[in-house]
């Protein structure tokens, strides 16, 4: 009988996905779901044959320069692989793996609930009731924005882009996008979407713009002080993609300002800090901010977990994996 692979885990998953992947393989799961440090999981992956980390473990070159010779897969748990460096895996001979399109409906679902709420002061609202300070409606009390007529400016059309194009053309916003590459004629004419091949000039016309692109070092503070600045004093930014992808000191500062009207974000820079700044104002109603929810759907959990599963024993049977992540798709 063919020996289990040794896989180990780096956090608790759903049950569901625990049980089948001890049923599979010789799995050894994390009980207390506190992150492991980077000497615990140097340790992991001197011994596994199979690493199932999430996107809070920063997989680096030093870190897999430690691995044993027997791993020879990184299987993702999360839709992107900016915490891993890829090139120093391939290197190694180790393949990287990740959960691609099953998140792609819950991170479009919140980012136009962010949209609304920083729209219409959502969350401002609600607090204000939960702490007694409500007296009763009035004609210009808590006046937010009506985002039909609107223009969305969409940064990244791959699956969760072209989820929110969808979800936004049934609200009435204008669609308009940038991407590295155009999208097919058949999808721009079914959204309806205007195509920005310069970035800068359709952040200067938007009224409200959204990050649904992948974090890549050609990302890395893609919305940087110089583009934040190029945006319409009325206009909100919405991130449900990766905190890094936005300058947040320079987006802090401009909100301080009243340079632009509202954000809303799911994901920060250095998460799980988030600083005491932004805090100040979403205090203030001035930012609405979210712990990082954007894929927090008990199915999406799930149907994640059996795509690791999947992408292991793809691997296992000597197949490439389904989800495999080479440096030259990044």
């Amino acid at each position: 009988m063919r020996k289990k692979p040794l896989v180990i885990v780096t956090r608790k998953l759903p049950d569901g996905v625990e049980t089948r992947m001890r049923e599979l393989f010789d799995t050894r799961l994390n009980e207390t779901d506190a992150p492991l440090s980077q000497a615990a999981l140097g340790e992991a992956m001197k011994a596994a044959d199979v690493l199932v980390p999430t996107v809070t473990d920063r997989i680096d070159a030093a870190l897999i320069e430690q691995a044993g010779d027997q791993l020879k897969l990184i299987a993702n748990f999360g839709n992107g692989v900016d915490n891993i460096d890829v090139d120093a895996a391939l290197r190694r001979g180790i393949a990287v793996t990740n959960t691609p399109g099953v998140l792609t409906d819950d991170t479009a679902d919140m980012t136009l609930a962010l949209i609304l709420a920083v729209s219409r002061r959502i969350v401002e609202g609600a607090n204000t009731l939960a702490a007694g300070e409500w007296t009763g409606w009035s004609p210009t009390w808590m006046l937010g924005t009506r985002i039909t007529g609107k223009r969305l400016g969409i940064v990244g059309m791959g699956r969760i882009g072209q989820a929110v194009a969808r979800r936004a053309k049934a609200f009435g916003l204008s669609i308009h996008y940038h991407n590295r590459r155009r999208a097919p004629t058949a999808i721009e004419d079914e959204l309806e979407m205007t195509y920005w091949e310069s970035l800068d000039q359709m952040l200067a016309r938007m009224d409200i713009v959204s990050v649904n692109c992948p974090h890549t070092p050609a990302t890395y503070h893609l919305l940087s002080a110089r583009r934040l600045k190029l945006l319409r004093p009325n206009a909100i930014v919405v991130n449900t993609a990766r905190g890094e992808i936005i300058d947040e000191n320079a987006l802090t500062r401009m909100l301080e300002a009243g340079e632009i009207a509202g954000a809303g974000l799911d994901v920060f820079e250095h998460e799980p800090a988030v600083s005491n700044k932004l805090l100040r104002l979403a205090r203030a109603g001035k930012v609405t901010l979210l712990p990082h929810l954007g894929s927090a759907t008990a199915e999406g959990r799930m149907d994640m977990g059996e795509k690791v599963i999947v992408n292991i024993r793809a691997f296992m049977d000597g197949h490439s994996p389904p989800d495999r992540v080479l440096p030259s798709m990044l």
